[in-house]
């Protein structure tokens, strides 16, 4: 029981570490073309390449996580992750559609759209947890 844990404590700091590479390898892609290379295209381009590997290998992280968890926790986190894709692409459809067709004043922005996943992802997690408790 107590190598479970730890296995299990192994695998979601591999994971933190992974998300927070991909989340500083963002940061870099995004501002250092403007604030540090100046617009360099090599440079940028490798940023963004370098982004790209940080975040297959976050994917592969998770998936080493999700693949040790027990029948329960796999059920939850299923049919969470099948209720944000769901809603993230009729919600990020319609969200786009109401910027091309001019009926909201703002430009659709990527940015929202995940933070919508993030939200709708995490708050069906808890709901998933409270139902088959």
């Amino acid at each position: 029981m107590e190598t479970m844990k730890l296995e299990r404590k192994k695998r979601i700091i591999k994971l933190a570490v992974w998300t927070w590479t991909w989340v500083a390898t963002m940061a870099i892609a995004t501002f250092g073309p403007r604030f540090i290379w100046d617009d360099h295209v090599f440079l940028t381009a490798f940023a963004i390449i370098v982004n790209l590997a940080n975040g297959v290998l976050m994917i592969l992280a998770n998936r080493d996580l999700f693949n040790h968890f027990d029948e329960f926790e796999r059920k939850i986190h299923l049919e969470a992750m099948a209720l944000t894709l769901g809603l993230s692409v009729v919600v990020g459809l319609t969200y786009s559609l109401l910027d091309t067709t001019n009926l909201i004043p703002i430009d659709a922005e990527i940015s929202f759209l995940v933070m919508f996943i993030g939200i709708t992802y995490l708050i069906s997690v808890f709901i998933n947890l409270r139902r088959f408790q």
